[in-house]
């Protein structure tokens, strides 16, 4: 309904609006205000698109909103938006499956309640990326312009996996037994 009311009714609302801190005159509609986060994000994602990489599995420049949201999700250090987005392009360009929780977060909704379980990994919803291959069918956040960038701008590299390490960042990996040990160490305490 809000998409509809600011004239863009075939478009899904995630991703669309800018995040930041706008400030606006007294009197300004909802619909205004929208309005003008939805340009801004318009704005930013066409000159960040204009200054891809040439070599990205994105065809649109809302796949790389959709990959930009991931980015958002999966990572609060802006150090990894790059490495993240790597991983994430070299992992499209192999037909490999993105696996990552944020969107699996994402499609079990309310459902969610701060733990993932085996059965979630595995239930197939459009936003499950253990169970499909490719991107989101949406955004599944408000993406910054750092992380816009990112997935536009990857850092080049050879690591296919990363996991969180419980401090806040992550640990990258190159081959599936180095992700393994990785994950043993930081996610199973063996």
């Amino acid at each position: 309904q809000i998409m509809a009311r600011l004239g863009y009714q075939d478009e899904h609302p995630e991703g669309r609006f800018y995040p930041d801190t706008y400030h606006f005159p007294r009197g300004t509609t909802d619909a205004d205000f929208l309005q003008r986060a939805y340009r801004r994000m318009q704005k930013t994602l066409q000159q960040a698109w204009a200054e891809r990489a040439s070599d990205l599995p994105l065809k649109t420049p809302y796949e790389a909103l959709i990959l930009a949201s991931i980015i958002e999700r999966e990572t609060g250090l802006p150090h990894e938006r790059e490495e993240i987005a790597g991983v994430f392009v070299r992992r499209l360009k192999k037909g490999m499956l993105l696996q990552t929780d944020p969107t699996v977060i994402y499609g079990m909704g309310e459902r969610y309640d701060g733990n993932i379980r085996k059965r979630d990994l595995t239930r197939d919803t459009p936003y499950n990326t253990y169970t499909r291959k490719g991107l989101t069918p949406t955004p599944i956040a408000m993406p910054s312009g750092a992380a816009i960038e990112a997935a536009l701008n990857p850092k080049a590299g050879k690591s296919l996996y990363f996991v969180a390490t419980g401090e806040g960042g992550h640990y990258f990996s190159e081959t599936l037994k180095e992700h393994n040990n990785a994950v043993r160490k930081y996610q199973l305490k063996r």
